[in-house]
């Protein structure tokens, strides 16, 4: 097996924080998964998925027979199946760095590199791992539908979104590729594959909105939000399009770009506010927007930042700021807000711990807790273990799941078959108690929901901020509920017998 990189697998006035970087005591890291490389895959890079059924849901970007990954479900405890390992099949999909999502149907929706033209596609599995491809990209010259497409998101429609990172009918982009490639798109599909293309990038002069987008997120004001790697025309060297942006859609063709990075540069030449977004942004409970760029800042280490609605953007915290790159560098992955109101996150690189035989070369990664008061702490180093058999390297972002606590992957280390390790799956534990979480953070007075949770069976109630609802335990892990008239935006408090547990976001009643 080959070694896998970060730089490969993405091929697809700023404030500073003056705090110092702490180790936390009050966590407990699980290994719960060592990938072999042949009959489960290797190289887990996306988020995992938390299902109806309690369980984790992942793909992996290579192993298998003909090394091009597969798809796989996980139980808390560790134990994985994998529910289909992609082939050589020229039609089929392959090679997916994407998370999958799941629809109010309980199907399962995710995105591959490979299929029917070699440009990616969108694929949908049942719980049985029956496969089933619902749309090819670039099935015409230039691929003006897309190619390469990243994680989707569910609309309140019932359609999917997402983005294509190339092709596309806007001008040819250069920057980074040897060959010129168009500069990618924005679309949405019907379940049942029928996909419109809602924006191409560089339709504006000089790529000034910005080229090769990353994963959308639906906000609550139930607009797209989403990121570019390139483009946006901001300073820096950046090559001839710039360090990335950041940018809302609302409707077919109607791209606002709300902020454009390398805005500023320091006396080092370094990006203040950041340059290269590598992930899906989140939206935090105070209604505004987080995520990490993976280079730039002062250190060019990488930063998290924050933006109001508005566009107004503001540096959080400097990676690298200590020495030898202690607190982390390279945060690839998005962010997480925990139910305790801090984030949390991972760096591919830095840290305490620096194998140089399974690592990058300058530190294993770390995963990190940011509070809202601009204190960053390290709450784990990888490769902590022998031969790193912990894992090295997370490139995906964590999830909360509805036990509290976080799951995640790396995608090197694991002491396996592979040469540098075939990855990890994990868990860390910082004392956060259990919740419920809606599947879907929004939906209409008399639309059916479902609600994820632990220990379910005894539930005597379901309330919409205070709007006592009609519902069917389904499970213990997930119960339907309907949305009750008069019902109002706020949390979801689920009772049982032994406690009452509430949603760890806000649900959205629309009109």
């Amino acid at each position: 097996m080959r070694k896998l990189s970060v730089g490969k697998i993405a091929c697809i006035l700023p404030l500073f924080c003056l705090f110092i970087t702490i180790a936390s005591p009050a966590q407990t890291f699980t290994t719960l998964f060592t990938f072999d490389g042949n009959t489960n895959g290797q190289g887990a890079n996306a988020p995992l998925l938390q299902a109806t059924d309690g369980n984790f849901y992942g793909t992996t970007g290579l192993g298998g027979a003909d090394d091009f990954g597969g798809i796989f479900g996980l139980t808390p405890g560790g134990e994985l199946t994998s529910l289909s390992m992609f082939t050589n099949c020229p039609n089929c999909p392959k090679q997916s760095s994407a998370g999958l999502i799941q629809g109010p149907d309980e199907i399962l929706y995710g995105t591959a590199l490979g299929g029917a033209y070699a440009s990616g596609s969108v694929f949908e599995i049942a719980p049985n791992g029956l496969l089933t491809t619902l749309y090819s990209f670039c099935a015409q010259l230039s691929c003006p539908d897309g190619q390469y497409p990243s994680s989707l998101v569910y609309g309140p429609n019932g359609n999917l979104y997402g983005t294509a990172a190339y092709g596309g009918t806007g001008r040819f982009c250069t920057a980074f590729q040897l060959k010129p490639v168009l500069c990618g798109t924005i679309f949405e599909m019907t379940p049942t594959g029928q996909l419109t293309t809602l924006y191409n990038f560089c339709s504006q002069s000089g790529c000034s909105d910005g080229i090769y987008p990353v994963p959308l997120m639906l906000a609550a004001d139930g607009k797209l939000y989403g990121a570019t790697t390139s483009g946006g025309n901001a300073k820096g060297d950046c090559k001839e399009f710039g360090c990335g942006s950041i940018f809302v859609i609302t409707s077919p063709g109607n791209l606002t770009t709300l902020h454009r990075f390398c805005s500023v540069i320091n006396a080092q030449g370094f990006c203040t506010d950041g340059e290269d977004p590598g992930n899906a942004l989140i939206q935090g409970s105070d209604g505004n927007f987080y995520g990490t760029t993976k280079t730039g800042g002062a250190n060019n280490g990488g930063t998290i930042f924050r933006m109001t609605p508005a566009g107004k953007l503001s540096t959080l915290y400097n990676f690298c700021s200590l020495a030898n790159c202690l607190d982390g560098t390279l945060p690839y992955a998005g962010l997480v807000e925990g139910t305790d109101g801090n984030f949390y996150g991972t760096t591919a690189e830095g840290g305490a711990n620096n194998n140089t035989a399974v690592c990058f070369g300058s530190g294993c990664g770390t995963i990190f807790k940011f509070s809202r008061t601009g204190q960053l702490t390290t709450l784990y180093n990888f490769c902590s273990q022998t031969n790193c058999a912990d894992g090295t390297s997370p490139v995906g972002s964590l999830v909360q799941a509805t036990d509290g606590e976080f799951y995640g992957s790396a995608i090197q280390g694991g002491n396996s078959n592979c040469r540098f390790g075939c990855g990890t799956i994990f868990s860390l534990s910082v004392g956060l108690g259990p919740f419920v979480e809606p599947s879907l953070q929004f939906g209409k007075v008399g639309s059916s929901i479902n609600i994820m949770g632990n220990n379910l069976k005894g539930t005597t109630s379901v309330m919409f901020n205070g709007t006592h609802a009609t519902f069917i335990v389904e499970s213990g892990t997930f119960i339907k509920a309907t949305v009750p008239v008069g019902a109002t935006t706020g949390r979801i408090e689920v009772t049982t017998q032994n406690e009452t547990l509430s949603s760890n976001v806000l649900f959205h009643v629309l009109p």
